[in-house]
């Protein structure tokens, strides 16, 4: 038998000598079809190689089940965690995920909408790459209703779900623990300023420091990708200042714990000359030492939520009025912001 060949349910009748929609009736295991007939239908059938073709099923029920997801990239702890809590969802309802990768690239972003679009897909769930500017993108999706949920990364679309944590108050708790340990000049390592994530940050940044009667410096503030390397080059450049910074809050842990380690190499010590605080609470900020004061960021909730969220939109007949929804974050305190020696582990 050519082994190319795609063997239907009439290739298998035709070698059992029944009818096609018997086959297909014993496949489903039909009540009205004789046990030891199923049996041996799916037996010719494995033998001969025949698939079920889901896709073409589906599309007759006007739907694939299956759902896009698309990230900036996959290389981090958060976005994994996330993308774990999503599948604990799908997979209940019986939906598969299609993840695909901006690259941190508006471009790249556009070509994977397209392609999800072009795999029929129920519905998609997006955190945006670093340098989108619009959501013109999405409009295919919109207009033939599909729905879309936007995490973590979000932006004010009609018609579409956001799920986030309140990141401006997070950042203002954040920069508030350092002024409480008697931090004056605090550095704040942030990301681009056009996503939400880190524009609010900011601002939660600002506001503390505002609100606790210290002048803002712009010269405080470096922008970069948050990279390991970002946190490296800020440290560097954090160690040339003068005077010297004595706190630092930086929107992830990954960039965090670069600076502790580039800083204890340049013989500065930590929290007693500089406190440190990141974001995430990813495992890494539990390793470094001292232990990185972070914040916590539901990561598995999120997926969970904007998976389950997607899931009522594509089966509900009316769109869902909540825009937004916005999870709980935790400051937890560790030794690395701890300059005042009163260490309460909070988690």
């Amino acid at each position: 038998m050519n082994n190319n060949k795609e063997i239907t349910i009439y290739d298998v009748a035709k070698e059992l000598g029944i009818s096609p929609s018997t086959v297909s009736r014993g496949l489903k295991d039909h009540p009205h079809i004789k046990k030891e007939t199923i049996i041996k239908i799916k037996a010719v059938a494995m033998e001969m190689g025949y698939q079920h073709n889901k896709f073409a099923s589906n599309l007759r029920q006007k739907n694939t089940y299956t759902i896009g997801v698309v990230v900036p990239k996959l290389n981090s702890y958060f976005m994994a965690t996330v993308i774990s809590g999503m599948e604990k969802i799908t997979n209940q309802h019986g939906y598969g995920l299609i993840i695909s990768q901006s690259l941190e690239s508006e471009k790249q972003e556009i070509s994977c909408v397209s392609t999800l679009f072009n795999s029929r897909v129920d519905g998609l769930m997006v955190s945006l790459a670093y340098d989108t500017k619009n959501l013109d993108h999405f409009n295919s999706l919109l207009n033939k209703n599909i729905p879309v949920v936007f995490f973590d990364r979000v932006s004010e679309c009609n018609g579409c779900m956001n799920v986030v944590i309140d990141n401006y108050k997070a950042g203002y708790e954040a920069t508030s623990h350092l002024i409480e340990q008697g931090c004056q000049r605090i550095v704040h390592l942030g990301g681009n300023l056009m996503r939400n994530v880190y524009n609010d940050r900011f601002l939660g940044y600002k506001k503390a420091l505002a609100d606790k009667g210290i002048l803002f410096d712009q010269k405080l503030v470096i922008i970069g990708d948050l990279s390991e390397h970002a946190g490296t080059l800020a440290a560097r450049k954090i160690m040339k200042m003068n005077p010297k910074p004595d706190g630092i809050f930086t929107s992830n842990d990954t960039s965090a714990v670069a600076i502790i380690v580039e800083l204890e190499n340049g013989g500065v010590k930590i929290p007693d000359e500089i406190a440190v605080v990141g974001f995430n609470n990813e495992p890494i900020s539990r390793i470094v030492k001292p232990n990185l004061s972070t914040i916590e960021y539901p990561a598995s909730e999120i997926g969970e939520i904007a998976a389950t969220s997607l899931i009522n939109k594509i089966k509900a007949s009316v769109s869902d009025s909540v825009s937004t929804i916005v999870l709980k974050h935790k400051l937890i305190i560790r030794k690395s912001s701890d300059k005042l020696k009163q260490h309460k582990h909070q988690e």
